[in-house]
């Protein structure tokens, strides 16, 4: 699955056009490495996020099918946010 596909199934970002321009700005790091919108998302990729003034970390448990409800997200994801100093 895509990056920003991904970014948008899992909700944690709201729109797959926000989540696109995330990555191809540089804001959007897969394993310590800058990725695009079309890497394609692996199980156990440590996803960290630039998003305004806020930082994320998202780890992927497994990956998601199409569409998710609002319950299940959990079960596929884990996010941290990080505060900055």
């Amino acid at each position: 699955m895509r990056l920003d596909k991904f970014l948008k199934v899992t909700r944690v970002v709201k729109r797959r056009t926000i989540a696109n321009e995330l990555c191809d700005s540089g804001n959007v790091k897969v394993n310590g490495d800058v990725k695009k919108a079309l890497y394609s998302v692996k199980e156990g990729d440590k996803i960290d996020i630039k998003f305004y003034n806020r930082n994320f970390v998202v780890n992927v448990l497994k990956l998601p099918p199409e569409s998710l409800r609002k319950e299940d997200i959990d079960s596929y994801i884990t996010v941290e946010e990080i505060k900055n100093a």
